[in-house]
């Protein structure tokens, strides 16, 4: 991997905070993700399935980990089952973590090799009474793929039907959001590879590029940086493509007097970076762009300060709203009629302002988190209003990534990313 070892002590801490939400006699499996095929040889690079990643440090497939805090046998509360490296392996792909390594990057001591999973499973199963299984329930997941994890619960049902079952997931859901200060200076060095990335393309852009050129700078900076590029498909946005929410052809020429709107965030250590501006082609905003980008960024700031603990995620939203129907009001987009004769299920705002202000980050982009739950501290949330405007042919939608604290406003990630109208000029023209 790229990036610098990760301290085992995370990993470490984050399985004992998981095992201490476990039922008596009861064990946990988690697997790594497949590589998928594209065609003939080829496959799609690597991705680890985050939650083996969150438990265990372990970056490979074909991995394993179960957790039996209750196991009669010490060894036996944490194992990790991984694919036998060998001379073979190690001259096509290169060498695969070996027991040693394994230990260095989890702090797991038990390690097994997976050809002896049957056999080692079947001992502790007949050890506990529950099995967690893990599932993914994040509230955007819409996976027409089936993953090792799904296939594995099919196999443990079959295989071992007198067990009760449990979900991983809701734990996971909630140890995940609240991040700890090792996770939290790793989405720093996430986001300080971003900046970078978007200091070369204030520098880069002008009339005549390409979107995909904008790309291509961006992942330059990204890939010298030790990361694997974007945390996410990028969004290179130029005129009225901003105005597409996902738009991600990126094959447009920028032309003069146009604005792109950069959804860009880098990834580091599996760990996301999620963000959002908007700069001018040319180098200069004219009047109205000012106007409506000064708008958006006062929203932002001013959402910025309502993510503090016990604040609610839905009522949140209603009060963002509430911001930004002013400022729509105030750029003559919306009168009040609009408002008065609104409908509650979606407001007038939404016709300009149409995608949610906010969302959990960490290692998922759109990261894990009980929306129905209060914010904590330690919670990392994007902070993304945007004003979109077909008919006069530009979007502004500005991001950033913050830290809810125990008292007072966020801490800003991206508090370094050039973000006001005199800087990202005074840049470009630098």
């Amino acid at each position: 991997m790229k990036y610098d070892r990760i301290d085992s002590k995370l990993f470490i801490k984050n399985r004992k905070n998981f095992m201490d939400k476990m039922k008596p006699k009861s064990l946990a499996v988690f697997n790594s993700n497949d590589i998928y095929p594209i065609g003939a040889d080829s496959t799609m690079p690597f991705q680890q399935n985050r939650d083996i990643f969150y438990l265990s440090g372990v970056d490979q497939d074909e991995s394993i980990l179960v957790l039996f805090p209750d196991a009669p046998e010490e060894k036996h509360r944490e194992i990790l089952f991984l694919t036998e490296t060998n001379e073979h392996i190690a001259v096509w792909e290169g060498a695969k973590l070996n027991k040693d390594d394994a230990f260095e990057v989890s702090g797991i001591k038990t390690v097994y090799w997976m050809k002896d999973f049957e056999k080692i499973f079947f001992e502790v199963m007949t050890q506990c009474e529950t099995v967690y299984l893990n599932t993914n329930e994040h509230y955007r997941a819409n996976h027409a793929t089936e993953t090792r994890d799904d296939r594995f619960i099919k196999w443990c049902k079959e295989k071992y039907p007198a067990h009760q079952v449990a979900k991983a997931n809701p734990i996971l859901q909630r140890l995940r959001s609240v991040k700890d200060p090792i996770e939290l200076d790793l989405m720093q060095k996430a986001c300080d590879i971003t900046e970078k990335a978007f200091r070369r393309t204030l520098k880069f852009v002008k009339p005549g590029v390409w979107e995909y050129e904008i790309e291509a700078e961006y992942y330059h900076e990204m890939i010298r940086n030790r990361s694997k590029g974007f945390a996410y498909t990028p969004i290179i946005a130029s005129g009225n493509n901003a105005n597409v929410l996902h738009y991600i052809e990126n094959r447009h020429q920028c032309k003069e007097g146009d604005l792109i709107l950069l959804d860009t965030g880098a990834e580091y250590a599996n760990y996301s970076s999620d963000l959002s501006r908007t700069i001018p082609v040319s180098g200069r905003y004219t009047d109205r762009q000012k106007q409506v980008y000064n708008a958006v960024n006062k929203v932002k700031n001013e959402a910025t300060k309502l993510l503090v603990p016990g604040t609610m995620w839905k009522e949140y939203h209603v009060e963002v709203g509430k911001m930004m129907t002013s400022e729509l009001i105030d750029l003559g987009l919306l009168d009040k009629a609009d408002v008065q004769n609104e409908d509650p299920d979606w407001p007038a705002y939404k016709k300009y302002f149409m995608h949610g202000t906010s969302h959990h980050i960490g290692l998922d982009t759109h990261d894990y988190g009980i929306l129905t739950e209060p914010m904590q501290a330690n919670q990392v949330f994007t902070v993304e209003p945007g004003i979109y405007l077909p008919d006069e042919g530009f979007g502004i939608r500005l991001e950033d990534d913050v830290v809810i604290q125990e008292k007072g406003e966020p801490f800003n990630l991206m508090r370094n990313i050039p973000i006001e109208i005199e800087e990202i000029e005074d840049i470009m023209n630098s």
